[in-house]
């Protein structure tokens, strides 16, 4: 079997992410890692918590916390969220790690010996209140174009317009709020992006067919344009140091990494964190270093990160000269909106992770997004939409067939798989198609197709909702004992079959529903569509058991409730 590395976007430290967040990274990531382990191929999944750049170090200040120590307890918060989601990460970990402080370091020392690195005096806005150069998110005023008196010196967040520091009206420091700023000369680090850009546009070419349209038509838009050569070191107290024995003067001055140039390498750093863990067992550079003809590496993020992760990142590895693993497959998503709105981290705008998870287990979060996710345009979160799908798929069509087929099996035969007749012209029929809406589950998501995925996995819950209407066990009972037991020992063999196969997408409920059977060495990883026509997996007289109601049903109060606590229309945002 093939052996996969996965990395989902490096979710930044600044507070708990939204659902846009987590559908446009790390659950389908998630989705498709568990699914390649239940094929039976070695998977590597890795992320980690970006804890560097200026954003870092403005919230550690408002939370009257070192930023050392902020990262750390954002870190764990944020952990916690992701168990709560069940991310079955292989490794979790941060890009403050040593392990990303060290290869950071020698990419950098080694793009400069390449001679892709240069030093260059700028002229930057300087806060003598502060003592300090301010990066530009540590610049604040009012927007020139829309008058939002909160703008940074990056961007303004209200009309979403690229600015620069001295773009700004009546222009602040961030830290002090001290007026008295300068402008004074500086040097810094910049990427030769430019003298690599022929390499880069040859490496794109070779993948580019291959990606979904969205990742290849924005490398290539960013490539058209032309690389630019761009300042990759920041005057932060909070990063990775430029070193010492390669640029003297810039460490003394305090001089650290931007956080976009030694984020990316912390997916290598995290698989380094991990394998650190266990030496004599884990080789984390059979992962990344000469690794292209033994490793399939897929990427998944939204589509703002793209450039970084298709352009950037591998410029990056390829000047420096050194057989690192570069992306095979970036599966780019765009955004999902709530009600039509952009979700917003600092605005607290829409439904975040943990508050998610404060209202319903997060398997009713995991198949609503997934079957939702935004991968051919932008999809839009309302809380009509989310109870109907609730209340269709999972209450509906999963939940009420488990429920009463066991219910009505235990009622009538005991607690154990009956018997009954032999399978007939119904059951031939079933089979057939369960292995066919089977295979195309399994195309949809080897191709990556989350959403033609999930219709899939729904058409195989239908089929046995199809069938046990078909077959009316309720009424077949009445006249032909044999018969009912038959249709019941057959959609006991289906509910078996969903719990094994709907594991990527519900991992709690389809623990819940295989638990159901006390099968003795159940170690069913998959069922291929050829075991899957036979639908015997469950033998007569297991024994069963009742599971709780998997999914309840989503109320009229309930969605009023929700929408009056999060806001229900754009107005309302």
């Amino acid at each position: 079997m093939a052996r996969h590395l996965i990395t989902s976007a490096l979710p930044y430290i600044n507070g708990i992410k939204h659902l846009g967040n987590m559908v446009g990274s790390m659950l389908p990531a998630d989705v498709y890692s568990r699914y390649l382990r239940q094929r039976g191929h070695d998977v590597l999944y890795i992320c980690a918590t970006d804890e560097h750049g200026t954003p870092a170090e403005l919230a550690a200040k408002e939370a009257g916390l070192s930023v050392a120590e902020f990262c750390a307890q954002a870190h764990d918060a944020q952990k916690a969220v992701y168990d709560g989601f069940a991310l079955d990460f292989d490794y979790f970990g941060r890009s403050s790690s040593e392990q990303n402080v060290e290869i950071t370091q020698h990419f950098a020392r080694r793009l400069n010996e390449n001679g892709f690195i240069e030093e260059r005096a700028i002229r930057q806005v300087y806060s003598p209140t502060d003592g300090r150069f301010l990066p530009d998110r540590y610049v604040e005023g009012t927007c020139p174009h829309c008058g939002y008196d909160k703008a940074r010196g990056d961007q303004c967040e209200n009309c979403t317009r690229v600015l620069d520091p001295t773009d700004l009206i009546n222009p602040r420091s961030a830290i002090s709020g001290s007026t008295d700023l300068e402008v004074r000369e500086t040097k810094h680090l910049f990427l030769l992006q430019s003298k690599l850009q022929h390499e880069v546009e040859e490496w794109v070419s070779r993948h580019e067919d291959e990606w979904p349209q969205l990742a290849s038509s924005i490398a290539r838009k960013w490539l058209t344009e032309g690389l630019h050569d761009r300042a990759i070191t920041r005057d932060l107290d909070w990063g990775v140091p430029v070193p010492a024995d390669t640029w003297p003067e810039l460490a003394a001055e305090g001089k650290v990494f931007y956080v976009w140039f030694d984020a990316p390498i912390e997916y290598i750093g995290a698989t380094k964190e991990w394998s650190d863990l266990d030496p004599e067992n884990r080789d984390w550079k059979s992962w990344w270093y000469e690794a292209d003809d033994t490793v399939r590496y897929t990427e998944f993020m939204a589509k703002d990160n793209v450039p970084f992760h298709t352009v950037m990142f591998p410029a990056t590895e390829l000047g420096v000269r050194e057989p690192w693993k570069k992306v095979d497959y970036v599966k780019a998503f765009n955004w999902l909106t709530y009600y039509g709105g952009k979700f917003s981290t600092s605005q607290r705008r829409g439904v975040f992770t943990d508050q998610a998870l404060d209202i319903l287990p997060a398997d009713y979060w995991r198949y609503f997004l997934i079957a939702n996710a935004p991968e051919s345009d932008d999809s839009s979160f309302t809380w009509e939409h989310f109870t109907a799908t609730v209340n269709k798929d999972l209450a509906d069509t999963l939940g009420n067939f488990v429920n009463r087929v066991l219910s009505f099996s235990k009622k009538r035969f005991g607690e154990e798989v009956p018997a009954g007749g032999e399978p007939g012209a119904a059951e031939t029929k079933l089979g057939e198609q369960i292995a066919e809406l089977l295979a195309e589950y399994e195309s949809q998501l080897e191709a990556l197709q989350f959403r033609k995925a999930a219709a899939a996995l729904r058409a195989l819950w239908s089929a046995g909702n199809s069938y046990l209407e078909e077959k009316a066990p309720w009424l077949e009972i009445k006249t032909d004992q044999e018969a009912a037991a038959l249709t019941l020992r057959t959609a006991m063999n289906l509910i078996h079959l969903y719990a094994v196969v709907s594991e990527p997408f519900i991992p709690a409920t389809s623990a819940a529903m295989r638990q159901a059977f006390a099968l003795k060495n159940d170690t069913a990883t998959w069922i291929s569509p050829e075991a899957a026509r036979s639908l015997t997996a469950v033998p007569v007289g297991t024994p069963f058991t009742v599971p709780p109601v998997l999914f309840a049903k989503l109320t009229d109060e309930d969605l009023e409730t929700y929408k009056e606590r999060f806001g229900g229309e754009p107005a309302a945002l």
